[in-house]
């Protein structure tokens, strides 16, 4: 009943119920005598009342009766057989029992009182757990109706409630129940979709806190750790975000509220605490905390409980917990908790939303300040920070605080010094009087840092109040005395003792540290009491870190005060020194008093007697094994060291013999001590003055003795520690040493060198570290590894460097470490790793600290480790700053990472930049800009946008952290990437890095860059790149200025739509992206401003500026109306909708109707736009939007009807489209019952003066047509055709092409109807000159569409004469494939055109429309009819038709996109072909279509019409008429330019076959061509064929190339001289070919070259050297051949010293063995006498040529003879004078050698050739021997005969004399009359000549008349039989009479 009650209670009234419920829990649950209740009271309570319950006493009050003793083992009784006899009787018995056969014993009357006591016993316990059961049952049975009833309203109590049943079941009594109630509980934190994770939680938790009962299942410690895991993981996925989620992926996570937090809270604990070595479960539980710790709520008394506000979060059990794991982990999981903990001290904080901190919380925390880990306290600080709004003001709690936060103003830690420095002034703490006695406490506080801490706040205090100094010295020593006193050992009942006797000396080193820093404020009294302490109690202390902190208390009391106290102190220390007891104990004692009597001593005069006495103690005080006494004893020295000067040299031996030689460690220390101090005494000059400086060096280089290197390095690390900065300018001199030490081969001297390394980097000035670090860095380029290895530890040794020097010298030496990692050596390697440890340990930050090794490894191993450590690196949560050693081994793996190609690498550096401003000083950061820009520029310009975004981030980070100034060439590069032509990567990323930058500068540079950016915007005359980077502002400027920006949205949103319409694709994705970026933004609070832009923009000109202005209209409308346009709206009908009411609701209340209809008409009419993206785009926004569209229509038709008659008559063609399209659109969905209304007023709307309008009109109604049915149309055709007539013929084209499709849509619905009402009217009316031009146009329209059915009504009256040309030009350009049939027609009616016209002032005219027409043809159909017909043409007899024709094919090819290659052979035969026309107009036309027919060719073409091109060049050559040389066509200007391109590609580029075809075809062109038209191709010309000759390619093409240069130098020479240099190398070059084709072609090339030569020697010296050097004859022979023919033309160019030498070569050669050799050099020397001077040539004449001796050699005399008849036949006048002249010519006549007798005959001939000219006599004697000759034996000779009779019947016009003629005519007729063909053709050919045949029969008859009859009758004989038919031969080539050229 009461059950009920209570759960009706809870139902109606839980606030008046449930506290009661929850205060009965508090009260009665937490009795201590539940706890203190055990199982078996409770087991006792379960047992029957008159049982008892301990069983085994009584069975042993049974057996006692029947007990024996086991007798004493012996050798009948074993004691293993009396054992197991009793055994025996008691399973007996059992059985018995068991059967129910044994008795019970009888009880004596002793047993029944024991078991009666034992009743009594058991019944107390049973009263006792009845009174508790009594009192907690209904508690119990509260808290279990109330969650029954309504268990939500335990909810804000379980936080409270918890803790008790947590230790309520642990209560045997309770437990049970307790652990039922937990179980319960979970229903009021929890909701029921949470139900199985809220079911394993209380699973889990109730195994965690093992309630005192049976459990129906219970783990084992692993299986429950197991689960442990699972949960905290099962916890973790449930309410902690992922940190990344996949593509699709949703994040389902939330946080638990505050109560259910609480109920996990024991699971997230015991989870963590299981597994502390896992850093991934610790890391999980920390998130799961974190999450919860960021939980806020409402502080509003009035509404419903928030259970979601951080007052119900259990905070003092997390800060516990927290507190704990931080002084139990390291490292990021340590970082993490601290994190953790600031985060749960943040939600107490008493700010908005935030819990009040308890007492128990600020508690918590002030004692963890008092904890001995520097991260705890640390912590402690950081969240009583955070709390400062929460910390009481008064109280125990407040005096706690006061006390603990000044003590940690003193704490050792620097970082922990200002946390308690920042807190004390943010809670304005200030100094209570009773503080001083409560730090006074701490000073005996067992943790050492506390203690350390105490005794300088204790100092501290006393320095604000100085009175209580004496009071406070007094309570010290004191306290001292009280501590004295040891823990008495433990001992046993036996009196042995079990634990020694403990010595809690903590407490007294405590107040030797408070004595030594409140020793400053001791008056002399004072003094005199402390020292009265220290000697002998306090020095004596049996500590001994209590006597080191005496020592150090005593010394600096003496430093302090000794100068005032010397007098009363020097007795005191004297006396102990002679009267204390010579026992050990007291050595120490003595030694301390030693120091503090050298410390006195400095405040007596120098030559006091009682100096020296005590130096000499101090001197022996430093053999003392006591590092504190030695340090002492050495800063004792330097003031007492002048009273001893004279004698310092002595001590210095001794000390230095001491330190090197001793072998006792400790003795070689002091030593080393001992003489530092004595060198500061003495000054740094002593180094030098008393050797100390070489010796130690010495001693450094001594390899055979460490103890000299060992003492040497002891006393260099005193000198440095006791000299500092005066010793530096040593450091580096003995630098080289200490780095050779460091890979010392003995343990003690390595140790030592780190020592001394150590020593030195921490005394290291600025100018130090600038002295020292050039040659350790050097030193690492060594080869030697030792030496490396020193170097990288010293450098390793800097991190011990202050901290200023530190920060300078990191950046330098920490990338030169990080090389060395890669050294080959293993130990330099191991150096460097070690190097970079211990700079990592001198790290301050201990967020850093815990991640040093993976730090190390990430420069270790860059490639692998870089990334897990950036991640790392990521995840730290910072607390404290980042100093200068962080940074060091930060920066390189965050520089490293930016050149890593793993995207997500550079991501994660750019993040670390971005976060570091805020952690580190920026002067640390500075050295590390010039590294880390680069990698951030280039991030800044990675492809990935996430990459760019995070980079642009850190940019603005980094600017705001350090300002303008050291980003001097930052905003200039942005700027100019900004516009980068490159990529519009690079310009996005410098977009998002400049606004970023700007705001890092703040919001007076925006005001100030975006007038600037804007305007830039707007301008039309940038590039679009320019503009695309200004346009990429707009997308991030608002992300960085949210609010700001809104005041330039109406300036910003028409550039952007500007750029919307952009003819460049990026600038408009980017004008996009920032229309959309703006729309999405300020949606909502700048509607007003975006909506009449985007809205005019549906309307605009441009299609672009329309697609994107319903794509941004439709983000604003989807913004506005809350609904996505992501979705897919793809579906059968485009009349579907997927709109809502509610969003329409929306979007009409924030528009407003009229703007609402406005811009669903704009919407609705883009539907229909011309463009198909706009169309696509308007039906998506449509039918997102739109929940209806039939009954949206309805409410906007007027709107709309209004928007398209302003559309139709709109000057804008897209906008007439639209418009009737939408008509149309309207007419399909509003039916045909509106017809009747809207055609008549479109009909009327064509007698508008706007034309525009009548525009529109023709669109509407062609779209109308279309859209209804053809029953429809012809019911308005009567009225449709004149209306599509009129407009057909309408004075504007715009309207006549749109009537051409209205004629279109007409023609499909009614048919042929169409042409046969329209047609016939259209084509009478061209002949109205007023009508001609419109109706022609109207026709152009009509046929642009229905060509096909409209050309066959209109070429047949357009082709009749007169030929309508005009017409026919028109129509043909829209005809298409349609006018191939009828070209055949058209063609020649064109032509026919052209030849009436020509010479008529409309020739031109009519020559452009011919053209048209010619062009209008596309397909291969009617390319064949065009060729066909018009290269017919081009052989017409008729002039005119023939230009007309070639005019035409000119522009058809000149201008035609078809392709015509396969007509390109036939084009190039015609045109060349008509090169040989007389009409100058044909042949110009001719050559630019034939120009025009070669640039179309590309290269491969080009070389495989090569032949073609011959081929026309010789048929038209073969055309010229007789006696003309040249191609017309050629010879104009440019001649050959059209096809030099086809010659010069294949010489250069096509095969050797090719190349060889080629030169000789440009050869045969050249021949034909006049110099005037080669002369602007010389150039193209002569360099391939130059490149040509320079390569090694077969002596046929060279030859075909050395043909075409000696060609073109024969017709240009003059032309050619540029390429004089190369022509001369490459003749010279071939004459040396081992063709010898090639080389006579070089030869006759240099004889055309030599003309040209200004000065030839050079030439001629190499020609007379390749005569002179050549060992093979027919290479000679061919440069002989080449001399004389450079001679022949150019020998007046030879200077006398090369003339000399050349003929003085030929002499000695023309006699020379071989044939040719002979003939040739003879050849020569005949062609060369022409130039020699009298003097010259005369001996040669009369000595040689003219000298035959008959006893020489006939080879001497054929060079003579030979030389002879070349002089005759090029020079004769040189030897016609000669008196011997016709002497040897006989003497050569009648030689018997064959060859001379030829010459002779030669000579003869040429000699009467010269006579003939020079109309000189003939020589009788010499005809008559010339004339025999024919009858010689040789035929050779009488062939030579006969042509020379030949050749001087050629000398002259007439017949040959009489005197001549009469002998040689019968010599010619027998010579007919030879066996031998060759003589007999010979003569034939002869006698032609000779008679003058092929002139006519003149000649033969006045020959004939000079003969007698014989002879006459013989040769008229053999011209009837051959001669006549001979004559009618053309003449073959001229005959070569000179043999001595080489063929």
């Amino acid at each position: 009943m009461g059950r009920e009650v209570v759960k009706t209670l809870v139902n109606l009234s839980p606030d008046m119920i449930v506290p009661h419920i929850i205060q009965n829990v508090q009260d009665i649950l937490t009795n201590p005598e539940l706890l203190q209740a055990t199982a078996e009271d409770y087991q006792i309570f379960l047992t029957p009342a008159g049982e008892v319950y301990d069983k085994a006493a009584v069975e042993n009050l049974k057996t006692d009766s029947k007990a024996q003793n086991v007798k004493r083992e012996n050798k009948a009784y074993s004691y293993k057989e009396q054992m197991e006899e009793i055994a025996m009787r008691k399973e007996i018995e059992a059985k018995k029992k068991k059967e129910g056969k044994l008795k019970a014993p009888e009880l004596t009357h002793k047993q029944k009182e024991a078991i009666k006591l034992l009743l009594v016993k058991e019944a107390e316990v049973r009263q006792k757990i009845e009174i508790l059961l009594t009192a907690s049952q209904p508690v119990l049975d509260l808290v279990a109706a109330a969650i029954a009833g309504k268990a939500a309203v335990l909810a804000p109590y379980v936080t409270q409630i918890l803790p008790v049943l947590y230790k309520a079941a642990l209560s045997p009594v309770i437990a049970e129940k307790v652990s039922q109630l937990l179980m319960d509980l979970r229903l009021s934190v929890f909701s029921l979709e949470e139900e199985s994770l809220a079911q394993l939680i209380a699973g889990v938790t109730v195994q965690v806190i093992k309630p005192a009962c049976q459990s129906s299942f219970s783990w084992s410690p692993d299986q429950l750790k197991k689960s442990l895991v699972k949960t905290l993981a099962k916890l973790h996925t449930a309410t902690v975000a992922p940190k990344h989620l996949e593509e699709g992926e949703e994040d389902t996570s939330c946080p638990l509220s505050a109560p259910a937090f609480s109920y996990c809270f024991a699971v997230i604990r015991a989870a963590v605490k299981k597994h502390i070595s896992e850093p991934e479960m610790l890391i999980q539980g920390f998130e799961v905390i974190s999450e919860h710790t960021g939980l806020r709520g409402s502080d509003d008394d009035d509404e419903e409980v928030d259970l979601f506000h951080p007052k119900y979060l259990p905070r003092t059990e997390m800060m516990n917990f927290l507190l704990d794991l931080i002084g139990r982990t390291e490292g990021t999981v340590q970082q993490t908790a601290v994190k953790c903990l600031i985060d749960c001290a943040g939600c107490a904080s008493g700010e908005a939303g935030c819990a009040v901190a308890a007492q128990s919380e600020v508690t918590s925390l002030l004692v963890a300040t008092q904890n001995d880990v520097d991260a705890v306290r640390d912590a402690a600080l950081r969240g009583l920070q955070a709390l400062v709004l929460a910390l009481p003001g008064s109280g125990e709690v407040f005096a706690s605080l006061v006390r603990r936060v000044w003590v940690a103003r003193c704490d050792p830690t620097p970082e922990n010094r200002e946390l308690a420095e920042q807190l004390w002034v943010s809670a304005k703490l200030v100094v209570s009087p009773a503080l001083c006695l409560l730090v006074l406490e701490d000073v005996a506080h067992p943790i050492g840092v506390v203690r350390e801490a105490a005794a300088e706040a204790l100092a501290a205090l006393l320095a604000d109040d100085g009175d209580q100094t004496g009071a406070v010295l007094t309570q010290l020593l004191e306290r001292y005395e009280d501590r004295l006193e040891m823990a008495p050992p433990v001992m046993d009942s036996l009196g042995r003792i079990v634990e020694q006797a403990v010595d809690h000396w903590e407490p007294r080193s405590g107040i030797a540290l408070a004595l030594a820093k409140i020793q400053p404020f001791y008056d002399e009294f004072m003094v005199t009491q402390a020292v009265s302490f220290f000697v002998p109690a306090g020095l004596g202390d049996r500590n001994d870190t209590v006597r080191k902190h005496m020592l150090s208390a005593a010394v600096a009391t003496i430093n302090n005060h000794g100068k005032d106290t010397v007098g009363e102190l020097l007795p005191v220390f004297e006396d102990f020194l002679d009267n204390a007891p010579a026992e050990s104990s007291y050595d120490i004692v003595r030694q301390s008093v030693v120091i503090l009597m050298g410390g006195l001593a400095r405040h007596l005069d120098k030559d006091d007697p009682k100096v020296r006495p005590i130096i000499g103690k101090l001197i022996n005080a430093l053999a003392t094994p006591s590092q504190p006494v030695q340090e002492a004893v050495a800063n004792c020295l330097p003031p007492l060291t002048p009273s001893i000067k004279d004698e310092a040299p002595k001590l210095v031996g001794e000390l230095l013999h001491t330190l090197l030689n001793t072998e006792n460690f400790g003795e070689r220390k002091g030593a080393a001590y001992g003489l530092a101090g004595l060198v500061k005494g003495l000054g740094i000059l002593s180094l030098k003055q008393l050797d100390i400086m070489n010796r130690l060096t010495e001693a450094l280089q001594d390899k055979k003795n460490h103890r000299h290197r060992e003492g040497s390095l002891f006393a260099l690390s005193q000198l440095c520690a006791m000299l500092g900065r005066l010793f530096e300018p040593y450091i580096v001199h003995v630098l080289p040493h200490l780095l050779l030490c460091f890979g010392d081969s003995n343990q003690y001297v390595r140790e030592a060198t780190d020592d001394c390394a150590k020593a030195v980097m921490s005394k290291l000035s600025a100018h130090g570290v600038k002295l020292v670090l050039p040659s350790l860095l050097a030193a690492l380029e060594e080869d030697q590894w030792r030496t490396k290895t020193g170097s990288v530890e010293l450098l390793g040794a800097m991190a011990f460097c202050a901290p200023k020097q530190l920060s300078s010298c990191l950046p330098s030496i920490v990338p030169k470490l990080i090389e060395v990692l890669g050294d080959s050596h293993q130990k330099v390697q191991s150096a460097g790793a070690q190097a970079l440890k211990q700079i990592g340990s001198v790290i301050r930050n201990p967020e850093i600290q815990a991640i040093v090794p993976v730090l190390l490894s990430a420069l270790q191993d860059p490639g692998k480790k870089t990334g897990p450590c950036l991640q790392t690196l990521l995840d730290t949560k910072f607390v404290h700053f980042i100093d200068a050693p962080s940074l060091a081994l930060i920066m390189p793996a965050v520089q490293r990472a930016f050149q890593d190609r793993s995207t997500e690498t550079r991501k994660m550096a750019a993040q670390i930049i971005g976060n570091m401003y805020s952690l580190t000083d920026q002067k640390d950061l500075a050295p590390y800009l010039p590294g880390i820009i680069p990698g951030l520029k280039a991030s800044l310009l990675d492809p990935v946008p996430d990459v760019r975004g995070v980079s642009a981030r850190a940019l603005g980070a980094m600017v705001r952290g350090m300002g303008e100034s050291s980003f001097e060439e930052l905003l200039p590069w942005l700027m100019s990437t900004l516009t980068s032509e490159t990529s519009s990567v690079d310009r996005s990323g410098a977009a998002q890095g400049l606004a970023e930058v700007v705001g890092g500068l703040g919001v007076d540079k925006m005001h100030k860059l975006m007038p600037e950016i804007v305007s830039t915007a707007e301008r039309m005359d940038i590039a679009p790149h320019v503009k695309d980077g200004y346009i990429m502002m707009f997308i991030y400027m608002p992300a960085v200025f949210p609010d700001q920006f809104i005041q330039y949205i109406g300036q910003v949103v028409q550039p952007i739509l500007r750029a919307l319409a952009d003819e460049n694709e990026f600038v408009r994705e980017t004008a996009l992206k920032a229309g959309q970026r703006i729309v999405n933004m300020y949606a909502e609070s700048a509607i007003q401003l975006l909506l009449p832009q985007l809205e005019s923009g549906l309307f605009d000109d441009n299609w672009r500026i329309r697609y994107s202005s319903v794509q941004l209209l439709g983000d604003l409308l989807y913004k506005i109306s809350g609904v996505s346009g992501k979705m897919t709206t793809a579906s059968a009908n485009d009349d579907d909708n997927f709109g809502t009411e509610q969003g329409q609701k929306i979007i009409h209340s924030m528009l407003g109707s009229e703007r609402r209809n406005r811009v669903l008409a704009g919407l609705y009419m883009g539907r229909s736009d011309v463009a198909l993206m706009v169309r696509q785009s308007a039906l998506h926004v449509w039918k997102v939007i739109v929940t209806n569209t039939p009954k949206t229509l309805r409410e906007i038709l007027p709107t709309l009807f209004n928007l398209l008659l302003g559309c139709l008559a709109s000057s804008n063609y897209d906008k007439r489209q639209v418009a009737a399209r939408t008509l149309g659109d309207l007419v399909r969905k509003l039916g045909e019952r509106v017809l009747p209304e809207i055609i008549p007023i479109l009909e009327k709307g064509l007698d508008s003066d706007d034309k525009d309008k009548r525009q529109g009109v023709c669109v509407g109604l062609s779209e109308i047509m279309t859209s209804t049915s053809r029953d429809m149309v012809l019911t308005f055709v009567d009225s449709l055709v004149p209306t599509v007539r009129k407009a057909l013929c309408d004075s504007d084209p715009a309207v006549r092409q749109a009537a051409a499709k209205t004629f279109d849509s007409l023609h499909s619905t009614v048919g042929g109807r169409a042409l046969d009402d329209i047609l016939p009217s259209m084509l009478e009316q061209l002949s109205d000159p007023a009508l001609h031009e419109n109706t022609l146009d109207g026709l152009r329209q009509i046929m642009a569409i229905k060509s096909r059915a409209v050309l066959p009504y209109l070429i047949p009256q357009l082709t009749a004469s007169p030929v309508n040309t005009k017409a026919l030009s028109i129509l043909a350009s829209v005809a298409g494939e349609a006018l191939n049939k009828h070209l055949a027609k058209i063609l020649p009616a064109l032509l026919t055109s052209l030849a009436e016209s020509h010479s008529t002032p409309e020739a031109t005219v009519e020559l452009g429309y011919a053209q048209a027409v010619v062009l209008s043809v596309q397909d291969e159909t009617g390319l064949s009819y065009v060729m066909d017909i018009l290269l017919e043409n081009c052989k017409s007899k008729d002039a005119v038709t023939r230009r007309g024709a070639v005019t035409l094919l000119h522009a058809f090819c000149d201008q035609t996109k078809t392709d015509f290659s396969e007509y390109v052979p036939q084009l190039i035969r015609s045109l060349i072909l008509l090169f040989t026309d007389s009409d100058h107009g044909v042949l110009v036309e001719a050559w630019n279509a034939l120009s025009s027919v070669t640039k179309t060719l590309d290269a491969g073409a080009q070389m495989s019409h090569v032949p073609d091109v011959r081929q026309a060049v010789r048929f038209a050559v073969a055309d010229l008429k007789a006696g003309v040389e040249l191609l017309p066509g050629f010879c104009l200007p440019k001649g050959i330019s059209p096809i030099l391109p086809i010659f010069r590609e294949s010489i250069l580029n096509g095969a050797p076959e090719l190349k060889e075809s080629a030169s000789q075809g440009l050869g045969e062109v050249i021949r034909v061509t006049s110099v005037e038209a080669l002369k602007p191709s010389v150039v193209h010309i002569t360099g391939p064929l130059i490149r040509i000759l320079g390569d090694r390619f077969s002596h046929n093409v060279k030859t075909a190339v050395l043909d075409t240069l000696a060609i073109l130098l024969a017709k240009a020479s003059a032309m050619l001289k540029p390429f004089l240099p190369q022509l001369q190398t490459t003749f010279l070059k071939a004459l040396n070919d081992t063709n010898r084709t090639v080389r006579l072609k070089a030869g006759f090339a240099l004889s055309h070259l030599i003309t040209i030569h200004t000065r030839p020697d050079p030439l001629y010296n190499e020609l007379h050297g390749g005569i002179k050097n050549s060992d093979d004859c027919g290479v000679r022979d061919t440069y002989l051949q080449a001399m004389r023919g450079c001679v022949s033309t150019s020998g007046d160019k030879l200077s006398p010293s090369i003339r000399r030498a050349v003929t003085s070569t030929l002499l000695s050669l023309i006699s020379a063995g071989e044939d040719s050799t002979r003939s040739c050099s003879a050849g020569c020397l005949g062609s060369l006498l022409q130039w020699l001077p009298e003097e010259e040539m005369q001996p040669i004449l009369t000595d040689t040529i003219l000298q035959d001796d008959l006893s020489l050699d006939w080879t001497v005399r054929h060079g003579r003879s030979a030389a002879l008849h070349v002089v005759l036949a090029n020079s004769p006048t040189t030897v016609s004078k000669q008196d011997r002249l016709m002497r040897t010519v006989l003497s050569h006549l009648s030689a018997d050698r064959v060859p001379i007798a030829s010459n002779g005959v030669r000579s003869a001939g040429f000699l009467l050739a010269h006579y003939l000219k020079t109309g000189q006599p003939l020589p009788v004697e010499v005809i008559d021997p010339l004339v025999k000759a024919m009858k010689h034996n040789s035929n050779d000779v009488k062939v030579l005969v006969a042509q020379l009779a030949s050749h001087l019947a050629h000398t002259q016009p007439t017949l040959l004399p009489p005197d001549l003629l009469k002998p040689v005519l019968p010599m010619l007729v027998n010579g007919t009359m030879e066996k031998n063909s060759m003589v007999k053709s010979c003569s034939e050919t002869a006698l032609v000549d000779v008679l003058m045949m092929r002139k006519g029969p003149q000649g033969q008859s006045q020959a004939v008349a000079l003969l007698d009859s014989g002879a006459r009758d013989s040769l008229t004989d053999i011209i009837s039989k051959s001669l006549s038919k001979l004559a009618t031969q053309p003449e073959g080539k001229e005959m070569v009479l000179d043999d001595t050229l080489l063929i």
